[in-house]
């Protein structure tokens, strides 16, 4: 069975969380896309001693490995802006895009989470959504999960400016699929917010299930 989950949406929203939920309530390989940007946005920083070479970012992605995608540093608020920066060069989307591309329609199906997924990535995914919160709800949430490293001031700031860049950039904007469900959580509780993407994706399933 192929069968493509795409999960879009801004940072801090949720997504990763409702996506990891759905990939193990219906069996299904799961692939946080943000992971592949992150990691060589950080790498780039490193071999350029904190600076990004568009052309060598673009190299780094052609060379990603599956491991690449298991550092401790990849979950840092650097590696979140590095991924930002290099997420809007053409050059590395279309590195990463046959890989993205081969596991969204891999044997068994697959869940993925990103934020050009339902339009650039599986715009035929059979369940599309677009997990999105308040922007003060979300720097809440990253702030939390950064244990005081930042002010909430500091972090509110960083998620307005990767919004703006995200679905600014020229190369695959962030956006909404015009199919895709829109979860908005930020009145929902964790279990609310996966229940509801459950079953969103359950409906869409074929006759008989995964």
């Amino acid at each position: 069975m192929k069968f493509t989950v795409a999960i879009d949406g801004p940072a801090a929203a949720g997504k990763g969380t409702i996506g990891r939920a759905v990939a193990a309530e219906l069996g299904l390989a799961y692939l946080d896309t943000g992971l592949l940007y992150r990691a060589v946005g950080v790498q780039a920083l490193e071999d350029g001693r904190g600076v990004i070479d568009p052309h060598w970012a673009a190299e780094i992605a052609r060379r990603l490995e599956p491991d690449d995608l298991e550092r401790p540093a990849l979950r840092s608020a650097r590696a979140s802006a590095a991924a930002s920066k290099v997420a809007a060069l053409p050059e590395v989307r279309a590195a990463l895009l046959d890989f993205q591309k081969r596991f969204a329609r891999r044997e068994g199906g697959a869940v993925l989470d990103g934020r050009d997924i339902g339009t650039v990535i599986a715009p035929n995914a059979e369940a599309k959504l677009f997990v999105t919160a308040s922007d003060e709800v979300r720097a809440r949430r990253r702030a939390a999960e950064m244990d005081g490293r930042q002010s909430l001031g500091q972090v509110l700031a960083e998620i307005r400016a990767r919004d703006a860049r995200d679905a600014g950039r020229d190369a695959a904007p962030m956006a909404a699929a015009a199919d895709a469900l829109l979860l908005d959580t930020t009145d929902l509780s964790i279990d609310a917010a996966v229940a509801a993407a459950i079953a969103h994706v359950k409906s869409r399933l074929p006759q008989g299930g995964a």
